[in-house]
């Protein structure tokens, strides 16, 4: 028995690096999968091709699983909506989504262009909106459960030098599942968040990765046991929530907030000022030579 038997599972930018690991697990586990993936570069510049993604959907059949490709954008809703297509022709239903398509366009924000804002915004933001409407809407239509999964960051979550664009898009999504998640629980949609961190083609040149050997825990195949528990019902219990997947392992991350300074009453900034050991948080002591 595997933990999806019976379940039809969308993932996009599956063609390779942390959606192919994903795709090949979930098949391993009894899932027929939609492999989708618009091909070509990391910066966005896709070919329109579906090569990569068939594949992948020829190696899970090799392996005795079930798969279909699919080459559509995710960041149109006609991509969107034949994304889902696919699924219901393919596999007649669909349970879970996992938008994980993604590009980078890193500048700091000085050099960042519009058309390179725009582009990323477009397929992490939108492409997450594209592909969770038509799912969604079909879930609702069918009263059936179903997982979302949507792929955030740190980058968004707590920042990160040079990628303005990619952090506003990453941040716009946990703003998105959250509210999601609670509009869901009426009709049993769980929806989750992920920010993996992983040793990919997108980020193997990375400030302080690039000619570096990968730690072996950050490579694809050993973060798709934590997308793996999410997507399953041994998660049922949970939803609106961020999982941190990483060679440091899984833990939530959360948004928090102090107790703050409460005056019950018309207050001035400089009250505010002298209240700031309980408005922010205490600041974190800095790494020493001796600490690093």
């Amino acid at each position: 028995m595997g933990l999806l038997d019976g379940k039809v599972a969308i993932i996009t930018g599956a063609g390779g690096g942390l959606g192919e690991a994903y795709a090949r697990l979930f098949a391993k586990e009894g899932a027929s999968v939609v492999v989708n993936d618009l091909g070509g570069a990391r910066d966005g510049s896709g070919d329109g091709s579906v090569s990569a993604a068939q594949k992948v959907v020829n190696d899970i059949i090799a392996a005795g699983g079930k798969a279909v490709a699919n080459g559509d954008d995710v960041s149109t809703m006609a991509g969107g909506e034949n994304i889902l297509k696919t699924a219901l022709d393919a596999f007649g239903q669909v349970d879970i989504l996992v938008c994980n398509a993604g590009i980078l366009r890193d500048k700091t924000f000085g050099n960042t262009s519009e058309a390179d804002w725009d582009l990323v915004v477009k397929v992490h933001l939108k492409g997450t909106y594209c592909c969770t409407m038509p799912v969604w809407t079909w879930l609702r239509a069918n009263g059936r459960p179903g997982t979302i999964i949507m792929t955030s960051s740190t980058s968004g979550l707590y920042g990160n030098f040079g990628q303005s664009n990619y952090g506003a898009a990453k941040a716009g999504i946990y703003g998105f599942m959250r509210v999601l998640s609670i509009e869901g629980r009426k009709y049993g949609i769980r929806v989750m968040g992920l920010a993996p961190g992983a040793f990919t083609r997108m980020t193997s040149d990375l400030p302080g990765r690039k000619g570096q050997e990968p730690d072996p825990l950050s490579l694809p195949e050993n973060i798709a046991p934590g997308v793996l528990y999410m997507a399953s019902d041994l998660a049922a219990d949970h939803t609106g929530k961020v999982l941190g997947v990483s060679s440091r392992g899984v833990r939530e991350i959360k948004m928090l907030q102090t107790d703050g300074f409460q005056p019950g009453r018309p207050y001035t900034a400089q009250e505010v000022a002298d209240h700031a050991a309980e408005v922010f948080f205490p600041a974190a002591p800095e790494k020493t030579a001796a600490s690093a």
